[in-house]
């Protein structure tokens, strides 16, 4: 079997989508904290030797860096044959809404929660477009939901652990109370903490955590 080493930050969603990705297909990693908050990831030795694109998370496999999230959630989803689409259909539509998360939901999600809760003094008009913006895809993914128990129908793929993993931390860093906002979304993110051997970021990624900003 494989084995693994995950380069990753607490609070990163995208290292929580692979760490939820391995656990539940009953794999292990080591956890190789990384500072992001302490720049580590924008010096030249890290991304000469680590990932040259400067970025988190980095999958080790058998000593082989992998890098960028979406693709290595599909190559584990072939690999161990779960989470994956079946038919042609099926895998159209899992790339489709992988790709729409990746450019919209975690693309916005990710800069607006760390602007808003882990740096100082965040800009509020530049805050108030991200929250435009992601209200406006929120509102597609509720309206999806709505008739849909995951994002390509009845089964769960790496499009949902995609696009949940930012949703899923707690409400005081993304600011969405998705109960009230987003029931269809609450709802989904409950199916997607019943699957078997589901975990929580902050239970599978430990280490330093950074300071939290917001009010």
């Amino acid at each position: 079997m494989p084995s693994y080493r995950l380069h990753y930050f607490p609070e990163s969603g995208n290292s929580y989508k692979l760490a939820l990705m391995l656990t539940l297909c009953g794999e292990t990693f080591e956890p190789m904290w990384t500072d992001f908050g302490g720049g580590v990831t924008r010096t030249p030795e890290w991304r000469k030797n680590v990932n040259e694109m400067g970025e988190i998370p980095v999958l080790e496999v058998d000593g082989v860096k992998m890098t960028q999230t979406a693709p290595i959630l599909l190559k584990l989803a072939e690999q161990y044959g779960r989470f994956a689409g079946e038919t042609a259909e099926e895998k159209f539509e899992l790339l489709r809404w992988l790709f729409w998360d990746n450019h919209k939901l975690t693309g916005y999600m990710a800069t607006y929660r760390f602007m808003r809760t882990f740096i100082p003094n965040g800009d509020p008009q530049v805050l108030k477009h991200f929250q435009r913006r992601l209200d406006d895809f929120l509102g597609v993914l509720e309206r999806h939901l709505q008739h849909n128990a995951f994002a390509i129908g009845a089964k769960p793929t790496v499009a949902d652990i995609s696009m949940m993993a930012y949703l899923h931390y707690p409400s005081d860093e993304h600011g969405y109370d998705f109960a009230a906002s987003h029931p269809a979304i609450h709802t989904w993110l409950g199916r997607l903490a019943a699957l078997p051997g589901w975990k929580s970021a902050y239970d599978l990624l430990p280490g330093k955590r950074l300071t939290h900003y917001a009010k």
